[in-house]
């Protein structure tokens, strides 16, 4: 056991799930023949083949079928380890970098990350605001280690785990009279203070008035949640944005009432699917998804 190479083993992995040699090599930074020579050397440690061609994709053998139910106990019982003795290093905990956008920033994490940083002091968070696109863009990229994201997010690299529903809401002035259903049409007829074009929330938005067969030319776009709550107070509009975003301040400067049909965000977490994770990557991916239990 001692001479058995854990990267060969994870080479192995990887070219299974990757179905050919050259993919495998891609995401692991390496070259075909790299690869190919580490599988060529566990073949020799464990004297059996591993791996055969079946038309242009690369299959386990019986053998190699059977090592690979053992590899994901053995990954697992590697990290264990790690993860007990890194416990007595003062900074092991790591440095974590989280993108997301200001509306979540604002009212979703502060409780999380405060909960966080009580349980381990030494835990960095980096955390980036941007749009979804750019936001899930920098993860597939490795920019940032994870995102908690509007939904829909998508690429062959990364794993997407739905967290929360945020409802839309619309939000208006006391002294603006608002009709008594809030459906597209209703909503077409006033000055809208919108989320800027290009934004996730301003696709859904849109989305949802082109399925009313409604019209819409706002009398704003503006950049954040927070300039159109501010444009509202002022009495510039009626503006749509996520519930998150109101607060509890916010419910006694403004009327917020639901749209008709009702419209919502998904929200979740995006990470990539080969992240290792530290502890303080691992506790931030769970307190997320925690988010989705309150």
């Amino acid at each position: 056991m001692k001479t058995f190479n854990l990267d060969h083993l994870e080479t192995f992995v990887r070219v299974i799930q990757a179905g050919s040699f050259s993919a495998a090599a891609e995401k692991l930074g390496l070259t075909q023949p790299a690869v190919s020579l580490q599988i060529r050397q566990i073949e020799k440690k464990l004297g059996t083949a591993l791996i055969e061609r079946v038309g242009r994709r690369a299959r386990p053998t019986a053998a190699g079928s059977e090592l690979l139910e053992h590899a994901s106990r053995i990954d697992d019982a590697v990290s264990s380890a790690v993860e007990s003795v890194a416990r007595h290093a003062s900074d092991a905990i790591g440095h974590v970098r989280l993108g997301t956008d200001n509306t979540v920033t604002i009212f979703l994490l502060p409780p999380v990350l405060g909960a966080l940083r009580r349980r381990y002091p030494n835990l960095q968070i980096t955390v980036s605001t941007g749009n979804a696109a750019d936001i899930v863009k920098a993860v597939e990229e490795n920019q940032i280690d994870l995102a908690f994201a509007t939904l829909p997010a998508s690429g062959r690299a990364l794993e997407v785990t739905p967290v929360i529903d945020d409802p839309i809401v619309a939000i208006a002035p006391p002294d603006m009279p608002l009709p008594h259903r809030l459906t597209a049409a209703n909503l077409a007829r006033l000055p809208l203070l919108l989320s800027q074009p290009g934004s996730a929330g301003r696709r859904i938005t849109d989305r949802w008035f082109a399925r009313g067969e409604a019209t819409v030319n706002p009398a704003m776009s503006l950049g954040s949640a927070e300039a159109i709550k501010a444009m509202a107070i002022a009495g510039l509009g009626c503006g749509i944005l996520p519930e998150m975003a109101i607060g509890k301040e916010g419910r006694e400067k403004f009327v917020v009432r639901p749209l008709s049909p009702p419209l919502k965000r998904t929200m979740g977490v995006v990470i990539r699917k080969d992240k290792r994770l530290s502890k303080g990557l691992k506790e931030t991916y769970d307190a997320l998804l925690g988010l989705g239990r309150r």
